[in-house]
């Protein structure tokens, strides 16, 4: 097997060799290049030790990355390259990282403390790839495998278990019985794992294409990470407008909607708060009135415990707040959304609105899509034709009456409001003189 490796890789390789020392680009990239997708980064390993990859490369930039870890980092052309020595990890006391390391001329060794046998891969155009544990294979299966005992892996750093899932979701790969049940097993030690490297590996998670076979068969999995969704499985809905249970029906509103960090989180979160908001009338059927309002608080505050950035939470927040509203297709209607929330976050919301209908029963469904067709027709005429939604849109300003003698803030703030509202039902032209005459 023959791949085509950067130049700065094959430059890294080469003065290692020249030095008297093997290096390997190894990992991630070694996979990548297998499925023919060019990698984001290229990781190298080699029996040289840190000391003397700073000696062969004095004359590059070079920081230090890890060293007591092994690993230093190369410039080559712009390009940061880090450079880790073959290496034994010592005991893992905190579920994630080791105690210490020991550093090993047999680059065997080093492949074997990895997680999974598609990233304990090796290569260099002079040997072609190394492959100890059956990597090749079970990249050309699509097959998630631990390297050696599964619960060892998972129980030395158990964020591997969100790897799994993560590669799984994004490759389409199925995860091996015992690295499935040692997954299962170990769950619990995600607790142990910081929040922010929890929210990385759920929001890869989410935007994978087989998201919807990753939450639904380890579902117990993510309820340790967010224990709120439990309330949510086999959870009937009890209304003709869903054939789903609540969690069936939110894992198929993520999947029907596009691979965006936002909107797979908003439809992940979306109706979290119906559990406790449901009431049932004389017929026996389910109502969920305030759910979204509900749901929109639960989200933030999970979001908050998993360490979001505060302008990602506010953009789920206001989706899911919004995600039920009946919009009906009429100018004045859409401009004063438009107004409150803005173009972007409208078409984000009609994105949301859509997949939960698809994520629905068959009840209704023709007539509200084509709600969404009109919003779309009404919003883009708008835009198109610029029609005026915005107290700064108005041809008219503070200044211009603060000249007819309206001085206190309040008051001006109150005038524009008015004038803007009056523009918006098409009562006005957005003209200053014309806007003048009604103040």
């Amino acid at each position: 097997m023959v791949f085509n490796l950067p130049e700065s890789v094959l430059e890294i390789i080469d003065l290692l060799n020249r030095n008297g020392f093997e290096c390997y680009a190894v990992g991630g990239c070694v996979r990548d290049m297998m499925l023919d997708i060019t990698p984001k980064d290229y990781d190298l390993t080699t029996n040289a030790r840190p000391s003397e990859i700073l000696e062969v490369f004095k004359n590059h930039k070079t920081f230090d990355t890890g060293i007591k870890h092994g690993t230093v980092s190369v410039i080559i052309n712009d390009t940061v390259y880090e450079i880790t020595t073959y290496r034994i990890d010592g005991d893992y006391l905190d579920s994630r990282h080791p105690e210490n390391v020991k550093f090993t001329t047999c680059l065997r060794e080093d492949l074997s403390r990895r997680d999974f046998t598609i990233n304990a891969m090796a290569y260099n155009p002079q040997n072609g790839l190394v492959d100890y544990f059956g990597g090749e294979e079970d990249v050309k299966y699509g097959a998630i495998r631990c390297v050696g005992k599964a619960d060892v892996r998972f129980r030395e750093d158990a964020l591997r278990i969100l790897r799994a899932l993560r590669f799984a979701s994004i490759y389409g790969f199925s995860i091996e019985f015992n690295t499935l049940n040692a997954i299962l097993n170990n769950k619990g030690l995600l607790n142990n794992i910081s929040k922010e490297r929890i929210a990385s590996e759920l929001t890869k998670i989410l935007c994978g294409e087989s998201c919807d076979f990753i939450l639904r068969r380890f579902k117990e999995v993510f309820a340790v990470i967010i224990p709120e969704i439990s309330a949510m499985f086999g959870y009937d809905q009890n209304t003709p407008h869903h054939n789903k249970t609540l969690w069936k029906h939110t894992v198929a509103s993520v999947k029907g909607i596009e691979s965006d960090e936002v909107l797979r989180m908003t439809m992940l979160l979306h109706d979290i708060g119906k559990p406790v908001s449901e009431k049932r009338d004389e017929k026996g059927i389910s109502h969920f009135n305030g759910h979204p309002k509900i749901s929109a608080a639960m989200a933030r505050v999970i979001l908050k415990r998993l360490r979001f950035p505060n302008d990602f939470i506010s953009k789920v927040e206001l989706l899911i707040t919004y995600h039920d509203l009946r919009i009906k297709p009429e100018k004045f209607v859409v401009k004063r959304l438009l107004r409150d929330i803005g173009e972007e976050n409208f078409r984000m919301l009609i994105k949301v609105q859509r997949a939960d209908i698809m994520a629905q029963s068959m009840y209704e469904r023709k007539e509200k899509l084509f709600n969404k067709e009109q919003l779309i027709s009404v919003l883009n005429e708008i835009i198109d034709n610029g029609e005026c939604y915005r107290i700064s849109e108005l041809d008219i300003n503070g200044s211009d009456l603060i000249h007819k003698g309206i001085t206190e803030g309040k008051k001006i703030g109150e005038t524009l409001d008015f004038l803007l509202n009056l523009v918006m039902h098409d009562r006005c032209e957005n003209k200053k003189e014309e806007l003048l005459k009604h103040i």
